[in-house]
């Protein structure tokens, strides 16, 4: 089965936003340059540099939050267009400082919009796709932002030989196109309010923060992202602790983003609920930190890539398609944009992680590690399957 056959059926809306997504994800390279931006152009000693991309950081927590929100009571589409504004007006900014405060202002605006956009994205696909057709739209969805990511890298390299700023002009350029896109070619909005005869004592015991099973989803997606981003660290360093070429990292992430794309298909295997697949997902990402821990050559670290991307095909789509199926029609933004927090608490984590298991077990101690919390949660899958069913 092809990709393409394993996407069949996916409504126009859903391949929109994956072709918007995508462009935005090209264009959005201006993130790991930030902190260059701040040290060279408005001379930041490192200590403020540190700050402010600790503010940015945290910043994008309510960002999520205010994405769900607006997404369930101002719509889909408008929400989706004003985050995409506010980014390209933050990076223009940015652009266009000529002081630290100015560029410092800009950088918090660019944190508080930079997450708008995920909850309604997410809660479109959902809103537009039928439950079975749902891990083929996600993880359409992630293998696209997995390529534009890495063409983003190579964009990105070419244009920082000249003036750092112009970085943020492309992005900004880039997030107006995809608000464009979205405006013109999405469908309008459709008012989601909760129907007329719930009253206010009903509606406050459905409340997201309220939904225990929603809470059990976060903690463990948290766990998951953690693990995901420990790989975005932990791998750079790993390799260069064993003495291999800096490119390397290019090269696996190239290879991640290929294999998810070409194990699309894998999604539409049969008689794989979202356990299931979550459980075969943390075996094969188990499997694939193991052999990372034991890794010397890059041949062998670009195999563990293999499997511990095909982990990730399942668990990034199954995880949102739970968190989506959880959640009524009228909350599907604020159920999405609160699981979401998972990877903001999951950047703030893992660097922590990262550099303790590091400098105390080195990069063997760090995948054992990792690889152990993927199993256990691999057989902990039943366990969750009892506990999210409750209502």
């Amino acid at each position: 089965m092809s990709v393409v056959a394993a996407t069949r059926g996916l409504s126009r809306a859903v391949w929109i936003l994956i072709v918007a997504r995508a462009v935005n994800k090209i264009g959005a390279f201006t993130l790991p340059f930030l902190g260059v931006v701040l040290a060279v152009e408005f001379k930041a000693s490192l200590t403020q540099t540190g700050v402010v991309l600790a503010v940015f950081g945290a910043a994008t927590i309510p960002s999520r939050l205010l994405g769900g929100q607006l997404a369930d009571r101002f719509g889909r589409r408008r929400t989706i267009v004003l985050g995409l504004v506010g980014c390209a007006v933050s990076q223009l900014w940015i652009a266009l400082s000529h002081t630290l405060w100015s560029a410092v202002l800009a950088t918090v605006l660019l944190g508080l919009a930079f997450e708008i956009y995920e909850p309604p994205s997410q809660a479109m696909i959902a809103d537009v796709t039928e439950p079975e057709d749902r891990p083929a739209a996600y993880g359409l969805y992630s293998a696209a932002l997995a390529a534009a990511g890495v063409l983003a890298g190579l964009l990105a390299a070419a244009i920082s030989h000249w003036d750092l700023r112009w970085l943020f002009v492309a992005d900004a350029i880039t997030c107006l196109l995809c608000a464009t896109l979205v405006a013109l070619a999405l469908p309008a909005d459709v008012r989601r309010d909760a129907p007329a005869e719930v009253d206010l004592v009903e509606r406050s015991a459905v409340s997201p923060w309220r939904d225990r099973r929603l809470l059990l989803l976060l903690a463990s997606g948290t766990v998951f992202a953690t693990i995901y981003m420990q790989l975005v660290i932990g791998l750079p360093l790993t390799l260069l602790e064993q003495g291999l070429p800096k490119s390397g990292a290019g090269i696996i992430l190239a290879v991640s983003a290929v294999t998810l794309i070409a194990a699309q298909r894998l999604l539409r295997l049969q008689n794989l609920d979202d356990f299931r697949s979550i459980a075969i997902g943390y075996v094969l990402l188990a499997t694939g930190l193991l052999a990372s821990a034991f890794a010397h050559t890059l041949l062998v670290f670009v195999l563990a890539a293999v499997l511990w991307s095909l982990g990730d095909l399942f668990l990034l789509t199954r995880y949102l398609t739970q968190a989506s199926g959880l959640a009524p029609d009228e909350a599907r933004g604020r159920y999405l944009a609160i699981f979401g927090l998972s990877w903001g608490i999951a950047t703030t984590i893992a660097p922590l992680t990262v550099t303790q298991l590091l400098e105390k077990s080195g990069p063997t101690g760090l995948w054992l590690t990792s690889a152990a919390v993927a199993a256990v949660l691999a057989v902990l899958q039943p366990w969750f399957r009892k506990r999210l069913a409750a209502r």
